[in-house]
């Protein structure tokens, strides 16, 4: 029998099989079919149509449509899922006359949202029928109905030709009805008026509209409904040619024989002598390896990173290094410039202390000075009076620690262009005879408040006469707090933005300062966007250029997740948390916990590295909500208000990352087993012992 029918597992409603196809001779069954192609790709043939399949793609076969499938790839893997059509019709009761239609034959045409929810659906129903958990049947359910929503609102078959009809429903409506009563009456001898006065429609604008709908005339569509019904006949009875043609509404033999040859290239009589078989014959044709499905998962977890029922705690997730690949050169312009705030900040010696110390781990490049020429800085260019004193102290403390100034033009409300000359000329001759400063360090840059034409005069100014550089990217102050940006999501967010944007993340400070905000409920985390807190907490944030800052050479590897640099006998691994949402600042409130902010998930790594060709010692450092996060740690003190000396003293030591050495012999290959516990990151140095 070419007809299958489906056994679905006990109280479930679908059957998933992981297969590798080459070949599947035609056959049709009773359930909704969706193929997904994790890799290779593969040839259907379904019904009339032919269509080519490539990784990551996905075909829809609906209920009794004939297909079948091959492949040349041998090393295809594919999903298939078989959906019970019954289970569907509790929710929608026309199921078995509503067709989905994926579109498999125009480049890149499956790139789409609708494609991507399609295949974290599809995910999510695979993930919850591999690992039966409590309530899987449940959750299984849950997502058909989700799949099913979603394929009527955007698979479905009159949609896929006429997308307007999205927006239509009393349209959509009527053109269903006309093809549901088409392929309920094609063994009939139905006419174009017969449907025109059932729609109340004249016929000549009802074939408009049919053509409009489906791509075929009202006659087209109906031969063709017979012919692709005709298969069945064929291939599965032993009804003669003459009795297939009278029962699927052809009046005469040579009709049959006239749109069968059209769409097949033979007669139905040479099609049935080439194609039937016995059930023997037919299931020795059949050339398909079957997989537990179980092994499938690893091709899908990127679309089950947010899913919290997925079990990461018992996923290895495998990656291989080969130490001999080299892909570019790992960019360190994650040091180029930190924000230091309010000039001002910088005369306060606690937030000294604590730059002096970051600078001393991280290197930044530039630090960016906000109100630099300012009344609080002793500038007060209406009685033409410049002080350069504590700007001279702020100039003097950043050469100490090596980090060259980036001044904000910010404050030209309070002057006009020809006090800020006024300024600039003082500046630079006060400047230029020291012995300490040195002005070919300076760069300048202009606050997004001040009018284009005025940043256009000035720099003239600026560049021609002073020689000094003019950063071309205008500087958006941004004073919000936000949460987030005290937590331990600011570590893989800002990892990722400079290993895959090279970002600028100018909106970071080195240091929080207490008395520039209003609205405080506490002292210690206020939700300000320095990488240290005001009472010299280091941040999970400040741990992001911490690992980072001990990359440096070639990238040998770059994926979503992880980042690996090597430089002449020592290589780096930096592993990192990584979702959809990774890329997103919004508000902590706002964040469920299918984010994975307020639920940490673990993975489970395996590295395999090769080539690294003599014994190592290794350090690793992890840190993460529960190792490392000052934050977190403050939430499991209570969120004291304030801290006393005790509490601040634990807090600083709880700050710090878990650190970790081993020695390890020679081998071909290097292995290392660690874990990622929810957001965080985990730096692995390697060196070699020579």
């Amino acid at each position: 029998m070419r007809k299958e029918y489906i056994s679905y597992e006990k109280n479930l409603p679908i059957l998933i099989s992981y297969v590798s196809i080459k070949e599947y001779p035609l056959h049709w069954h009773n359930s909704i079919e969706i193929i997904y192609v994790l890799k290779g790709n593969l040839n259907i043939t379904i019904d009339t149509d032919n269509f080519e399949l490539t990784e990551n793609e996905l075909e829809i076969i609906n209920v009794e449509e004939t297909h079948s499938i091959y492949s040349n790839d041998e090393n295809n893997k594919v999903l298939i899922f078989q959906i019970d059509p019954t289970f569907f019709e509790k929710y929608y009761k026309d199921i078995k006359n509503m067709f989905f239609y994926t579109n498999s034959s125009d480049d890149r045409a499956q790139e789409g949202e609708e494609y991507e929810e399609l295949r974290k659906l599809l995910s999510r129903i695979l993930c919850e029928f591999i690992q039966k958990q409590e309530d899987f049947n449940k959750e299984i359910e849950s997502n058909l109905i989700n799949l099913l929503y979603h394929l009527l609102n955007h698979f479905h078959y009159l949609i896929y030709e006429k997308e307007e009809l999205k927006e239509n429903s009393e349209q959509l409506e009527r053109y269903h009805r006309i093809s549901k009563y088409i392929y309920n009456n094609y063994n009939n001898n139905i006419t174009l008026q017969e449907i025109a006065k059932k729609e109340f429609l004249s016929p000549h604008y009802l074939s408009h509209e049919i053509k409009s709908a489906t791509g075929y005339t009202f006659t087209d569509l109906i031969n063709l409904t017979r012919v692709e019904e005709s298969l069945k006949l064929l291939l599965d009875t032993d009804m003669s040619i003459s009795e297939i043609s009278d029962e699927i509404g052809f009046s005469h033999i040579r009709y049959f024989n006239k749109n069968f040859k059209f769409y097949y290239n033979c007669t139905p009589f040479q099609y049935r002598k080439k194609y039937k078989i016995d059930d023997k014959t037919l299931e020795k044709l059949k050339d398909v390896d079957y997989y537990p499905v179980k092994e499938s998962l690893n091709l899908v977890i990127r679309h089950l990173e947010d899913y919290e029922r997925f079990n990461y705690e018992n996923k290895l997730w495998k990656i291989h290094i080969n130490m001999n690949d080299s892909i570019g050169e790992f960019n360190e312009n994650f040091r180029e410039i930190i924000g230091l705030g309010e000039a001002f900040d910088l005369l306060i010696e606690d937030n000294k202390d604590i730059l002096e110390e970051i600078q001393e781990e991280i290197h930044f490049n530039y630090g960016r000075l906000e109100n630099f020429f300012h009344p609080d800085m002793g500038i007060f260019p209406k009685n033409n009076f410049f002080n350069w004193n504590k700007i001279n102290s702020v100039l003097e403390f950043l050469n100490y620690i090596e980090l060259k100034p980036l001044i904000v033009i910010d404050d030209y409300e309070i002057f006009s262009s020809s006090d800020f000359k006024n300024i600039l000329k003082s500046f630079y001759e006060y400047f230029s005879l020291s012995d300490i400063i040195d002005l070919k360090d300076f760069q300048f840059q202009f606050s997004s408040k001040i009018d284009k034409n005025i940043k256009l005069y000035l720099s003239k100014t600026i560049e021609e006469k002073y020689n000094f550089h003019i950063i071309e990217k205008s500087f958006t102050s941004k004073k919000i707090l936000n949460k987030i940006y005290d937590t331990a999501y600011m570590l893989p967010y800002i990892i990722h933005n400079y290993i895959w944007n090279e970002n600028e993340l100018d909106f970071l400070n080195a240091f929080d300062v207490l008395g520039k905000q209003v609205f405080l409920t506490n002292e210690v985390f206020i939700g300000a966007s320095g990488i240290v807190n005001d009472v010299g907490i280091k941040k999970p944030s400040y741990y992001a250029y911490y690992l980072l800052s001990k990359m440096s050479g070639d990238i040998v590897a770059k994926e979503n997740g992880y980042i690996v640099t090597k430089k002449n006998n020592s290589y780096s691994i930096l592993l990192y948390s990584y979702n959809d949402h990774i890329m997103d600042l919004i508000d902590i409130d706002d964040i469920s916990i299918k984010r994975g902010l307020k639920k940490p998930v673990q993975k489970k790594f395996s590295l395999n590295i090769s080539n690294i060709n003599s014994s190592t010692r290794s350090i690793t450092y992890e840190i993460n909500e529960k190792i490392g996060s000052s934050f977190n740690y403050w939430i499991a003190m209570g969120k004291p208000n304030r801290l006393n000396k005790e509490e601040k003293e634990i807090l600083y030591k709880a700050s710090f990352p878990k650190i970790e050495f081993k020695y390890t012999k020679n081998s071909s290959i290097l292995n290392i087993v660690t874990k990622l516990k929810g957001y965080g990151a985990i730096l692995i140095l390697i060196n070699e012992v020579l």
